[in-house]
């Protein structure tokens, strides 16, 4: 069983095998200009084994979110290490295609189709996804666009955390809004698939109205059923979690091909 939990924006809390690992912890109720619909679970402070972050953008990798327990390990692309061990932080750097292993789980590092920056003039890092690996295989994309090579990134994938959408009107690139995003199934075909990154964070004079702050994820479900029907949808509240039964069918056919 995949214990899933969306804390918002890029926030997930995995239970698996064992283990729990969180990614791209943003805790706060204001970041930069941007602010909380949705509080945070308090829960999540507590008995993380790891952390992953996915870039260095303000919006994912926050100083003050990591800083609640500097014992959480976090794992960052190459190149954001010595700025987290500047803060006092303990910090894995992977490369795309390295792997590190978290209890009894396996955590490679993945193209992103992302660029990332710490604000303007600060240092730049590549960004990257995850594929996390025990009983099942969940694909953590962090911030990234569509790329033809999602077709081979993860197969036997049993569930997709993909990035709908983000805290303003206007999807740039380097992004998925929910078209790309439902394109993106098609690529990855996960069994699951859970839209994260929206509803969450908003600026300052933005509409709080519950069903336009939901609306990206509602239109990604209805895109998904056209063009991804096999892939089923599970759109959840900020906060909400939902359990994933593992296949014991694709357990054994990746055993049988020594994945």
């Amino acid at each position: 069983m995949i214990r899933i939990t969306w804390i918002g924006h890029s926030t997930v809390l995995l239970e698996l095998d064992g283990a729990r690992v969180l990614t791209d912890p943003v805790l706060r109720k204001r970041v930069a200009h941007l602010r909380r619909v949705e509080g945070p679970d308090a829960q999540v402070q507590r008995d993380v084994d790891a952390v992953l972050v996915s870039h260095i953008h303000h919006d994912h990798l926050d100083l003050p979110s990591l800083r609640l327990h500097r014992s959480w390990p976090v794992v960052v692309p190459r190149g954001a290490g010595p700025f987290l061990e500047r803060h006092g932080l303990q910090a894995l750097e992977l490369e795309i295609g390295e792997e590190t292993h978290i209890g009894a789980l396996t955590v490679r590092a993945t193209l992103a189709e992302h660029h990332a920056r710490r604000g303007g003039l600060g240092f730049a890092a590549p960004a990257i996804g995850y594929l996390i690996c025990g009983s099942s295989r969940i694909y953590f994309a962090g911030d990234t666009d569509l790329f033809e090579g999602m077709r081979d990134l993860a197969p036997g994938l049993d569930v997709a955390l993909l990035p709908v959408a983000g805290w303003g009107p206007r999807v740039p690139a380097g992004h998925l809004d929910s078209l790309r995003a439902a394109q993106a199934l098609s690529l990855l075909q996960p069994r699951v698939a859970i839209p994260i990154h929206w509803g969450t964070y908003r600026t300052v004079g933005s509409s709080r109205d519950a069903s336009t702050l939901r609306e990206p994820a509602e239109e990604f479900k209805r895109l998904a059923a056209e063009l991804a029907p096999q892939v089923d949808v599970r759109v959840l509240p900020v906060g909400g979690s939902v359990d994933v039964e593992l296949d014991v069918s694709r357990i054994a056919q990746r055993d049988e091909v020594g994945s």
